[in-house]
């Protein structure tokens, strides 16, 4: 190809080819400025319900990696599901687990979601596996996430200023030393997992107790004060309890789920079969009252 052709099949190229970050740096931006963002979540590890997610409106997609069983191959599916609709994907990893962190991101992740930090010291660690050198160690490779080195340089150069990392808040340690861990540099936002602060607490589920709301807004208030971006899960989300969370402080949202979204409608489903098995058997039990009337 002569460097004319060349130059022009370049210039031809899509935006997200010649920068591969053009999605990450958009969201990390969003967390930076503490803009309200939205994101759905997926623990049915398929990339069609990332497709179906990314299409909707919102900001990111969560793959949960914590409490399932998807393999790293179907999450680059997923990362690539989303990057084809323009969303950015951050997974979240196991406690602790670099190695996967490492790999999750060389398959194109937009950062990573990782529960249970309780401590500064643990966001070093993470760092340590985030950043490229000389901010960290991440090492370089051929890979997925700069289309197996086309957009190499490109890549190398803005990620660590564009990839994201949210870290979740959910044990009496890390709320003890929250202002510690929200006043980290590399921390862009801060996400309260109720359900397992509820358990730390050694009352797990017990969300509305005064203990886990006063930690809950213990949180939100050290987010604010150093302008890092908190945000929460809701379930079952509602246009109202929305403007509520909004209210309170939140400035980012998990949307349901995949899993509680089949779960939910799969109880309307049971709900409308027993109506409809009622309705049945009052209508039997009525033609045999009319035929011994008769």
């Amino acid at each position: 190809m002569t460097p004319q052709r060349h130059r022009a099949a370049t210039e031809t190229q899509r935006p997200l080819d010649r920068d591969p970050l053009v999605t990450a740096r958009s969201l990390r931006q969003r967390f930076k400025s503490r803009m309200q963002t939205y994101g759905a979540w997926i623990s049915i590890g398929h990339p069609e319900i990332a497709s179906i997610f990314a299409r909707a409106e919102g900001h990111f997609v969560g793959v949960d990696l914590e409490h399932t069983t998807t393999e790293l191959s179907t999450v680059q599916a997923i990362i690539r599901a989303c990057h084809e609709c323009r969303r950015a994907c951050l997974p979240r990893i196991f406690p602790g687990n670099l190695e996967a962190m490492r790999r999750l991101l060389d398959a194109g992740a937009d950062g990573v979601i990782v529960p249970q930090v309780s401590s500064r010291a643990e966001i070093d660690r993470l760092v340590i596996a985030l950043r490229y050198p000389p901010e960290g160690a991440r090492s370089y490779g051929i890979t997925a996430a700069h289309h197996y080195g086309r957009s190499f340089d490109e890549y190398v150069r803005a990620a660590n200023t564009s990839l994201s990392l949210l870290v979740q808040v959910e044990t009496v340690e890390a709320i003890e030393r929250i202002e510690e861990i929200v006043s980290h540099p590399a921390v862009d936002g801060v996400m309260v997992g109720p359900y397992d602060l509820s358990g730390s607490m050694k009352m797990p589920g017990a969300l509305t107790h005064p203990r886990v709301m006063a930690a809950c807004a213990r949180v939100l208030k050290a987010c604010a004060a150093h302008a890092v971006s908190c945000g929460t899960h809701l379930p079952y989300p509602t246009a109202e309890e929305l403007r509520t969370r909004v209210a309170e402080g939140f400035t980012f949202l998990v949307l349901g789920s995949d899993v509680f979204n089949l779960w939910h409608r799969s109880v309307e489903v049971d709900a409308m079969i027993n109506a409809c098995a009622e309705h049945g058997r009052t209508r039997a039990s009525r033609a045999r009252a009319a035929r011994v009337t008769v």
